[in-house]
C-alpha cells in the first residue's frame, strides 16, 4: 500500500501508560517529576501536560501493567535534570551517560523507574542527528 504523501506521522500527541495505582502515579508524575496535571477523569484516567505531548495514565482494573514502552523526556541539561529529579526523590539506575554519538551529535540518557516499575528516561541531545 502506498503512503499518502499528505499524511505524515512525525509528532507524538499523547503517550498512554497503564498503572495499578492511579493515586501513586499522580503523585509520581506530578509531585516527583513536576509534570502539570491537566486533570483526572472517570473511569480512572489522569492527564499530564508534557509540552507538545500529553501523557495519559490509566488505572487497570485488578491487574498489573503489561508491556508498557519506555518514555523519554527531553531536558536541556541532563546533569541539571538528573540532580533536580534526584532531589525530588527519583532513584536513577545510573548516572547520565552517552548512548550514541555521531559527527556533530551526542545523545545522553539517564534511566529510572516510576512507582510501578515502568522504565523512564531523561535525554539530552547535543547537535543534530543526521546532519
Amino acid at each position: 500500500m502506498a503512503a499518502d504523501p499528505g499524511m505524515n506521522l512525525n509528532a507524538i500527541g499523547q503517550v498512554a501508560l497503564d498503572v495499578a495505582d492511579l493515586d501513586a502515579a499522580v503523585e509520581f508524575y506530578g509531585g516527583k517529576l513536576g509534570l502539570g496535571l491537566i486533570g483526572r477523569f472517570p473511569p480512572g484516567l489522569a492527564f499530564f501536560d508534557c509540552g507538545d505531548v500529553r501523557l495519559m495514565v490509566s488505572a487497570l482494573s485488578g491487574g498489573a501493567p503489561s508491556g508498557n514502552s519506555v518514555m523519554y523526556f527531553s531536558v536541556p541539561d541532563i546533569r541539571r535534570g538528573h540532580e533536580e529529579l534526584k532531589s525530588r526523590g527519583v532513584e536513577f539506575s545510573g548516572e547520565p551517560h552517552m548512548v550514541h554519538s555521531a559527527d556533530g551529535y551526542e545523545l545522553l540518557m539517564a534511566f529510572f523507574e516510576d512507582n510501578e516499575g515502568n522504565t523512564l528516561a531523561i535525554m539530552e541531545e547535543r547537535g543534530r542527528l543526521g546532519g
